[in-house]
């Protein structure tokens, strides 16, 4: 999964509560109650923002304006249809895309002429998901309101989500360089299947099973 804030040693104190009311999710954890919810259209903004802190650009790169369109889109990879986000305080504060991996080449169609259109050259992207898994690709939290419990809260919801959909296995990518973002995902039932090339950068891959 593509993020770079993470630092969740404070992710990892204290418990987190999960009520399930009206088909929404609400947690609370370190006194900060946070609601997950599908992601609409509306949040498109929000999801673009997310995706870019996830492969560490602020919204002045070029890049940022790619994935506003995607996530406006019903069918891409990052659309706001495979987004949940986070609400705390009456505003969206994080953000977790995911997506059936079968689906990967065909949610990836729009992308690439948008980045040669962009960004002014062609840009070749490795496979980071396959067959068998629901992927969770990217996770964004506003700086402020990092170390809330609100990575966990969205990555367990999804997860939770795509069981109940009726898929065995849940998966993500984790830099070789970042091990205490494998520990979080350790936490939550995640264990190390292989690795995968991504972006230039060697990855662990892991999965967790219904």
């Amino acid at each position: 999964m593509k993020y770079s804030y993470f630092r969740p040693k404070s992710l990892l104190q204290g418990a987190i509560r999960r009520v399930t009311t009206n088909n929404f999710l609400y947690f609370c954890s370190m006194n900060r109650d946070i609601t997950i919810r599908q992601a609409t259209v509306a949040d498109a903004e929000f999801i673009a923002h997310a995706v870019c802190m996830a492969v560490g650009y602020d919204m002045s790169h070029p890049i940022y304006p790619v994935f506003l369109h995607l996530a406006r889109m019903e069918h891409s990879q990052y659309s706001y249809v495979n987004t949940l986000v986070a609400e705390s305080g009456g505003r969206v504060v994080g953000a977790l895309v995911g997506y059936d991996g079968a689906r990967l080449k065909e949610l990836r169609e729009p992308i690439f002429p948008l980045l040669e259109q962009h960004l002014g050259e062609a840009i070749n992207i490795e496979d980071e998901t396959e067959a068998g898994e629901f992927y969770l690709d990217s996770l964004g939290v506003l700086p402020e309101c990092r170390g809330c419990g609100i990575g966990r809260a969205l990555i367990v919801a999804m997860r939770d989500r795509a069981f109940a959909e009726g898929y065995e296995r849940v998966g993500l990518i984790v830099d070789f360089d970042n091990p205490d973002a494998e520990r979080l995902y350790q936490s939550l039932g995640f264990r190390r299947v292989g690795a995968k090339r991504f972006l230039g950068h060697d990855m662990h891959h892991l999965q967790a099973w219904c």
